[in-house]
């Protein structure tokens, strides 16, 4: 028959589980609204500065500024955003496994990674893929600051012929228990797809440039880049939390449940027992009578 004290210490090992993972819970449900608040009002900006250049990208002259040029892709730059902690369900696995059909996508090109997050860059290294730089621990007060000295380095390894495109593969927010792993081209710019009308012919509108072109273009493609950097950061930030909050509460009904039935074979085995007692004792009398 089970033994009774395991059974009592197993129960107590898994309520003890159980309050670690409401605690858990807890924390990441407070600091998803923080998280969820920061991305709703990044979002919209980053997205328009996105759709201007693309449109720009269409309609300008692309030997005004290096990072427009489009050549021929034999080194390939993924930026992977990740978590440094794990108990987030399939949170960083989803991130990973996208990652790595990009890179069978991109078989026989040269393939880098910038890593942010502890479980990307474990991943990366256990796969031999070669990195270039990582970021732990990012996730602590991350400043749009750190997210433009990124986006410099990215764009002069860019410049300098050392990668050929850059991509970003991180998982973005869409409510607290859906995240989707986006894989978004960061450079070369996407060009906008021109208009057309109903005889085939394109209608291309362009801009009016003031004070010229070339400025417009230097300035607004920095900022972009730290701008997709630092939005695709805020968004794994939240999609992090929520992932934890929905694991966590997986974790804490499956701990209850496990307790109940747990609870349940302690008394059939206690109740087990004391028959058995009962049964020898009334063995024992009647013995003694005979």
């Amino acid at each position: 028959m089970p033994n009774l004290r395991d059974i009592k210490r197993r129960i107590g090992s898994v309520k003890n589980t159980q309050q670690i993972t409401k605690a858990m819970k807890l924390v990441a449900a407070s600091k998803l609204r923080k998280a969820q608040e920061a991305i709703l009002n990044e979002r919209p900006y980053a997205v328009k500065l996105m759709e201007v250049l693309h449109h720009l990208a269409a309609r300008c002259n692309k030997d005004l500024h290096p990072l427009l040029n489009q050549r021929e892709e034999k080194k390939v730059l993924f930026i992977v955003v990740t978590s440094d902690k794990g108990l987030c369900g399939g949170f960083n696995g989803n991130v990973l496994k996208r990652l790595m059909a990009a890179v069978e996508e991109n078989a026989g090109k040269e393939i880098s990674v910038v890593a942010m997050g502890k479980k990307g860059r474990d991943i990366c290294r256990s796969r031999g893929l070669k990195i270039e730089r990582e970021y732990l621990n990012w996730g602590k007060d991350f400043e749009y600051q750190r997210a433009a000295e990124m986006a410099k380095f990215i764009s002069e390894m860019f410049v300098d012929g050392k990668v050929d495109k850059v991509s970003l593969v991180y998982n973005e927010f869409k409510s607290v228990i859906q995240q989707e792993v986006i894989l978004e081209q960061l450079l070369p710019i996407v060009p906008e797809d021109m208009a057309t009308d109903s005889d085939g012919k394109m209608h291309d509108v362009d801009y009016i440039y003031e004070p010229d072109e070339e400025s417009i273009l230097e300035t607004l493609l920095g900022r972009y880049m730290a701008v997709e950097i630092y939005r695709a950061c805020l968004e794994s930030t939240a999609s992090e939390h929520g992932a934890r909050m929905t694991a966590m509460d997986s974790a804490t009904r499956n701990a209850g449940e496990m307790i109940d039935d747990l609870t349940l074979f302690y008394n059939r085995a206690r109740q087990a027992y004391i028959t058995k007692e009962l049964i020898e004792v009334v063995n024992g009398a009647e013995a003694l009578k005979g």
